[in-house]
């Protein structure tokens, strides 16, 4: 008979000699996308499209500490329903709306929460990663086994809900040890011994760096400004990004810093807003760049190790739904801007959305790829929007491989405000969500239900129709495609090497948004700031055809679609009308093996793709939603693992009804 795991042993041994440059086993998972230029794309082959039905549970880990109190599921699946509600309401009545189109919900204390989107990683069979109880937690990551856990001082908190997604892994050089590279969620720096968990005190107060400094807070001492998702690091360099706040339109900076790993001093800063002096300044009208807050890069950036480039995808000017007070392209506002990794240097930027008025940052990690064209490669950048448009740029020049069109779009209503006339457009490939709504013909009709019930709220509302990049409404109910929520989130996407495509999950979810004045004349958005157009009873439907929420395949070399899948279903409805698809957060990673596998879904399921045809092939059942992106890694058995956080709870109100780290293998 032959030996099932002979593979599996040839392999372990294939990748072992096949060594990084840092050190590092190709059979690890070093970095939160699996390499420096988030490709999320592994080179293990053991699990396949022949054999992934066998994936079973290996092995699970509780994150929450012995003596804290679970809360009871029941209370979390009614916060979840009154979180919808209240993103169905409008805090000012459009034109004609009857009292009852105002939502209605409230919250209720609870046990401390397990929700996070943290996404580990492995590095020598060791585990690592961060739980929203304030802990550093490394696991040998075969068995699942505890081998140290850390705290900082007070139980500051580290992880929070989606504020920190991952750390960093810097495997040392001649003189300096390896070091766990960690940004807590309220912008501290330090770092940790991966052998013992012991904290490094070679700079900052105990080790601990606080980067709330003078230089970036500015006139606002006590402003909002965390921790981004996670650290990037080039060389002995760590690169900082900032979470700012998005109202009011003054705060702190989100500048993003360069820091020495050893010493903690800062070695450049790069200026998230162009100042006098700096290319590129003059795009604000007056003095409106001034102490601007929401331009910061909340989520992850990406470094070129061979180039020495860092690319860092920045967020909309704050408030991000009126730019009366902020009048311009505003840059570097949506902007994918490339730096020298080094000295912090400007190098080029390409603005994604001039005048944001949507709240349509870059979210999704800048991902590098290999784009093939006339028998050449070209290295390149894809970066990716709210609206699900796709940028593909040569990652040293930023010249877009697809010609970029600025199209025409519909003028904004909103008083003081000039929007953009023209935004960017490329000819390939085509939005990948859904970018507009006709309200006399796409209402959904999954059910008579369903469909009478949204068809009375767009009546009682007076809502309207709109198109791609039409602004919000001034006094009257716009309907916006995607919506606040994407499109395309934080999640997005993964470069397959194999077959030359960027798969990513997109959510068709509009938003219910418009502006409008109050009784003393004041501006401000009447809806809540996610508000979605959906039938929020019993857990959620959206209000237009679907599909909700799908699995997207383009081809980088030719920008056409390779192919898409629904992700997601609807278990309360009948069997035959479930696979609706879902809201996702989160995103897939993409195996030699020929595989896709992605939670992210809020139906609490975890799902197994051909990478070459997007055919579903394997599909689990979670204790909660998995709203993080998975990994795989070479166990010390000779095992791929696949392994995910899955909690629950997210923007897009799914319930955090588990506290699990969850690892399969073939059983």
């Amino acid at each position: 008979m032959k030996n099932p795991f002979f593979g599996t042993f040839f392999c372990a041994f294939t990748l072992a000699a096949a060594n990084q440059a840092n050190g590092q086993s190709a059979g690890d998972w070093p970095f939160y996308g699996y390499d420096s230029g988030s490709t999320r794309f592994s080179p293990l082959r053991q699990i396949t499209p022949a054999n992934v039905s066998q994936l079973k549970v290996a092995w699970t880990y509780d994150m929450r500490p012995a003596g804290v109190p679970k809360p009871d599921n029941k209370v979390l699946e009614a916060q979840s329903q009154a979180t919808w509600i209240r993103r169905q309401g409008v805090t000012i009545l459009p034109p004609g709306a009857p009292p009852a189109a105002r939502g209605s919900g409230g919250s209720v204390d609870t046990a401390p929460s397990s929700a996070e989107e943290f996404t580990p990683i492995v590095v020598g069979n060791t585990m690592f990663f961060g739980t929203a109880f304030g802990e550093v937690v490394a696991l040998d990551a075969t068995t699942g086994k505890e081998k140290w856990t850390f705290r900082l001082p007070g139980n500051e908190p580290i992880v929070v809900g989606g504020s920190v997604r991952g750390f960093h892994y810097w495997p040392g050089d001649k003189g300096n040890k390896p070091r766990l590279v960690i940004v807590s969620t309220r912008l501290k720096l330090f770092t940790l011994d991966p052998q013992t968990g012991k904290i490094n005190s070679t700079f900052g107060k105990g080790g601990v760096l606080d980067l709330r400094t003078a230089d970036v807070m500015g006139n606002f001492p006590e402003g909002f400004l965390g921790g981004n998702a996670m650290p990037a690091m080039y060389q002995n360099i760590v690169i900082v990004g900032s979470r700012g706040q998005e109202s009011p339109t003054d705060g702190p900076r989100g500048d993003v810093r360069g820091i020495d790993i050893i010493t903690g001093k800062t070695l450049w800063k790069f200026n998230a807003i162009p100042e006098p002096g700096d290319q590129n300044f003059g795009t604000w009208k007056g003095d409106s760049w001034k102490n601007r807050a929401g331009v910061d890069t909340w989520n992850m950036i990406t470094v070129d190790d061979k180039r020495g480039i860092a690319y860092l995808p920045f967020g909309a000017p704050a408030y991000d739904r009126d730019g009366s007070t902020r009048i311009g392209d505003g840059l570097y506002g949506n902007a994918l801007v490339a730096i020298d990794a080094k000295t912090g240097t400007y190098l080029w930027h390409f603005q994604t959305i001039h005048h944001d008025v949507w709240d349509d940052d870059i979210p999704g990690t800048p991902t590098l790829l290999d784009v093939k064209r006339d028998g050449k490669t070209i290295p390149a950048v894809a970066a990716i929007n709210k609206t699900a448009i796709l940028f593909i740029l040569n990652r040293i020049t930023g010249k877009p491989l697809f010609d970029v069109v600025e199209t025409p779009v519909p003028k904004g209503e909103v008083p003081g405000d000039i929007t953009s006339p023209t935004q960017p457009i490329p000819v390939k490939p085509e939005q990948l969500a859904r970018g507009s709504i006709n309200l006399d013909t796409d209402i959904s009709d999954i059910t008579p239900e369903h469909e009478a019930w949204c068809k009375k709220w767009v009546a009682d509302n007076n809502m309207v129709s709109t198109t791609r990049f039409s602004p919000l409404g001034f006094n009257k109910a716009t309907v916006i495609f995607p919506g606040a929520g994407g499109g395309v989130n934080w999640g997005g996407g993964a470069f397959d090497k194999a077959d030359g495509n960027y798969v990513v999950n997109i959510t068709n979810q509009g938003s219910f948004e418009y502006m409008a004045t109050t009784p003393d004349g004041r501006l401000v958005m009447a809806t809540s700031p996610n508000s979605w157009f959906a039938d929020v009873r019993d857990g959620g439907m959206q209000c237009q055809k679907g599909p909700w929420g799908e699995l997207v395949a383009v081809n980088v070399s030719t920008g056409d679609i390779s192919w898409r899948s629904t992700l997601g279903v609807t278990d309360w409805l009948p069997k035959e009308k479930q696979l609706t698809g879902r809201p996702s957060t989160g995103g897939p990673i993409v195996t030699a093996g020929g595989l896709v596998f992605i939670a992210a879904t809020d139906d609490k399921r975890f799902r197994a793709f051909n990478a070459k045809t997007g055919k579903q092939l394997w599909e689990t059942t979670l204790g909660a939603s998995g709203h993080a992106t998975p990994l795989t890694y070479l166990g010390k058995d000779g095992k791929q693992y696949v392994a995910l956080i899955a909690t629950g709870g997210s923007y897009i109100a799914d319930p955090a009804t588990s506290d699990n780290l969850v690892a399969y293998a073939l059983q």
